[in-house]
């Protein structure tokens, strides 16, 4: 097999510093073609894979700390794992089942499938590499050494010894193959050993499982470091690969050899069909469990003879067989990535109370955040600023108030420590009505919300289980709240989930507000959820399905307009990903008319900028440093007057079609202003912006000679401590 260049800054092969080559270069557009020509258009698999490129160059950027190399490799990893389930998945379903539907840039789902896996194949080379080549050598640079056994003290190995006797032997599992004993399945993601051992009389061969139980964790501290002061590690699966032979006497252990599987995420019933939503979830996580292989990862050191018996026992191709020379399950990597070395890592961030939350101090008594929110509207910016002190606040507030009466939200990713669904069941104690939609469609979220949503209605809690055919990923919380004879309502509407682990990474919107239209609109959305109101208008909001993809085309055509009569058109916009092909095409006719547009995509992005006659006048640009970007903002430049909403929604075709969104437009002229500056920092950053070329290249956005840094995740950290120290 032909071997990888060394990993090198100048080696194109590994994605250097400076561009991103794409996996296929685009088709020159031919002249006068219609605005959905295949050659306007980046796929959108392939777009994804770019995406997880710049995620890994992090963990190639020698100015980071190591540990956060680390960490960023075993995101890729993970990205790379959940690419595999949902889309390589989907892609084999949809070949199997013959699918002759094209792609917008005129793609089988065969030869999508074809590219995907060229791709998959080079990054994963690519991770191999980094790891064994840089970053574990580096690791034993600053006294981190993972290290063979056999060359170990003896004290070390007795250690070691009594480790395995005492808490993995007992949990190890054995399974036989052999006529009486069928191939064992083998669960999505585990690690295990395939044993071959030699009868010692019969000389016959035997093949035995062994699933590697990483519960206790996959990387082994030894209890003290070495003469050296060094920490020692090991592998768990290093581990009983040392001692395998305890559990095989009257066997001769041939091998022991690790390999994953990935299976297929993509399995999808017909929710019209189904008489009980939670039901049909439930059954599609245990189709889930069982569904086919779609990726078998084995060591590189692994026997032919072996391959090949797990090829036909896991019916898989070649095609879909990668090897390793390091570690498998690179994920797991995120347990060095945390080791307490901060030496070695980002210097730690802690959220500030945003300035209108602040208490006045002991010696006054505290404002409740009803009364902060009636002198106006709150904005709050995560990780930047706290989730608990803002988000959680107002639930928590919410629960305990008696004036309260009800509470609504919906819930769709959150943390098992939740303080906000603790709020919930703890209003609900009280008797006030709480009303929670749970989404249980919510990608790998699945059986985490089926029981939360349970623990909800055990609690007296009004659960709703989301919409047949739709996802319900709007991000709101509705408070009702009797003052002075009349009832007030309390809103958030926000642009990430309830999640408190995910707001000290995902950088997302929040607007606390009392507006009556946007109250009456909420309520309104909440009825729609748990009722029958398919089509009811909204005063304030944009919600998805409904109206949002008209209401975003008549602002397009707006800054059209604008241009026609004389003025200045122009399109800011933040978001994860652009793969909506009706708004496609609107932003390039607005680019044909002259209007100015900039966008900053994390992820990927199916529109083709900077080509003379159709998107000369787009810019996308996508930023990845510490924080997940992860906010929607939407800005229209209106005549001057600009239009900015925030809310849940991507132009992404899932978001406008297929999902229940929220998007709110910003009234307070101090809003407006602070998210429009968010918006320029992120598409002006000189240091973490990569910008998309119309050959479908992402160049790294490098500073001139005499510019200033703009480093969007720094300059962010900086402005909230400057606020956070006025406020106090």
């Amino acid at each position: 097999m032909a071997t990888d260049p060394p990993l090198t800054p100048t080696s194109r092969s590994t994605r250097p510093d400076s561009v991103f080559p794409p996996a296929v270069r685009p088709s020159p557009v031919p002249e006068g073609a219609a605005l959905n020509h295949p050659s306007l258009y980046f796929n959108k698999e392939l777009g994804w894979l770019d995406f997880n490129w710049r995620v890994f160059y992090h963990a190639w950027n020698r100015e980071l700390p190591l540990l956060e190399r680390i960490r960023f490799l075993a995101i890729t990893g993970s990205n790379l794992d959940e690419f595999v389930q949902k889309r390589v998945g989907g892609l084999r379903r949809q070949e199997a089942a013959r699918v002759t539907d094209l792609s917008p840039d005129g793609r089988s789902p065969g030869e999508q499938l074809r590219l995907v896996r060229q791709e998959i194949r080079r990054m994963e080379r690519g991770m191999d590499r980094i790891w064994i080549q840089e970053l574990e050598p580096a690791l034993a640079s600053i006294g981190v050494t993972v290290c063979p056994i056999q060359t170990m003290s003896q004290v070390e190995r007795a250690d070691l010894r009594r480790r395995f006797r005492q808490q993995v032997y007992p949990a190890l599992t054995p399974l036989a193959v052999s006529p009486g004993h069928p191939f064992p399945f083998i669960s999505n993601l585990s690690l295990s050993l395939a044993v071959v051992l030699r009868h010692r009389v019969r000389q016959t061969l035997h093949f035995v499982r062994l699933k590697v139980p990483t519960g206790m964790g996959r990387w082994i501290v030894l209890d003290s470091p070495d003469e050296e002061g060094r920490i020692q590690l090991v592998t768990m699966e290093e581990l009983i690969r040392h001692h395998v032979d305890v559990l095989f006497g009257g066997m001769e252990v041939m091998g022991a050899h690790l390999f994953r599987v990935i299976r297929n995420a993509d399995v999808t019933r017909d929710e019209e069909e189904a008489e009980d939503l939670l039901a049909l979830i439930s059954e599609e996580l245990r189709e889930r469990q069982f569904a086919p292989v779609v990726r078998l990862e084995v060591e590189a050191s692994t026997p032919d003879m072996v391959r090949r018996f797990l090829m036909k026992e896991l019916e898989v191709g070649p095609e879909d067989v990668t090897e390793f020379g390091g570690h498998l399950a690179l994920t797991d990597l995120m347990e060095l990535a945390n080791l307490p070395l901060p030496a070695h890592q980002f210097r730690p961030w802690e959220p500030q109370v945003p300035p209108r939350l602040v208490h006045e101090g002991e010696s006054v008594e505290e404002e409740d955040i009803f009364s902060i929110i009636r002198k106006g509207d709150v904005l709050v910016h995560h990780p930047y600023e706290c989730f608990h002190a803002s988000v959680a606040r107002l639930v928590e507030e919410a629960a305990l108030d008696p004036q309260v009466l009800a509470i609504k939200q919906t819930l769709y990713r959150t943390t098992d420590d939740s303080r906000v669904v603790q709020s919930l069941l703890r209003a609900a104690e009280l008797g006030k009505e709480v009303a929670v939609l749970v989404e249980v469609k919510a990608r790998f979220e699945e059986q985490n919300n089926i029981e939360w949503a349970r623990m909800l209605e055990n609690a007296g809690v009004h659960v709703t289980y989301g919409l047949v055919g739709l996802k319900t990923h709007a991000k709101t919380i509705l408070v009702v709240r009797r003052e002075e004879e009349r009832f007030r309502i309390y809103c958030h509407i926000g642009t990430g989930n309830y999640h408190a682990g995910n707001a000290g990474i995902y950088t997302d919107l929040g607007l606390l507000t009392c507006d009556p239209d946007i109250g009456a609109d909420v309520v309104d959305l909440f009825h729609s959820l748990t009722g029958y109101a398919p089509d009811r208008e909204y005063r304030k909001l944009m919600v998805a399905p409904g109206r949002m993809r008209a209401s975003f085309e008549a602002l397009i055509r707006a800054e059209m307009e604008q241009v026609a009569v004389g003025g200045e058109g122009r399109i800011d916009a933040k978001m994860n990903a652009l793969d909506d092909p009706g708004i496609i095409r609107n932003l390039y006719e607005a680019s044909q008319a002259g209007v100015r547009i900039r966008l900053a995509i994390r992820g990927h992005c199916r529109l083709r900028p900077g080509i003379p006659g159709f998107s000369e006048n787009i810019q996308v640009v996508s930023v990845l440093g510490r924080f997940l970007e992860h906010e929607r903002i939407f800005r229209f430049g209106n005549g001057g007057d600009p239009i900015i909403l925030i809310g849940s929604a991507d132009w992404r075709s899932r978001n406008i079609n297929e999902r229940v969104e929220a998007q709110v437009a910003l009234e307070d002229p101090l809003l407006r202003e602070r998210v429009s500056r968010i918006l320029d920092m992120s598409l002006d950053d000189n240091e973490l912006a990569w910008e998309l070329q119309s050959s479908g290249e992402y160049r790294r956005r490098m500073r001139a000679p005499g510019e200033p840094s703009r480093n969007l995740h720094r300059d962010l950290m900086e402005w909230t401590l400057r606020e956070a120290g006025r406020a106090n």
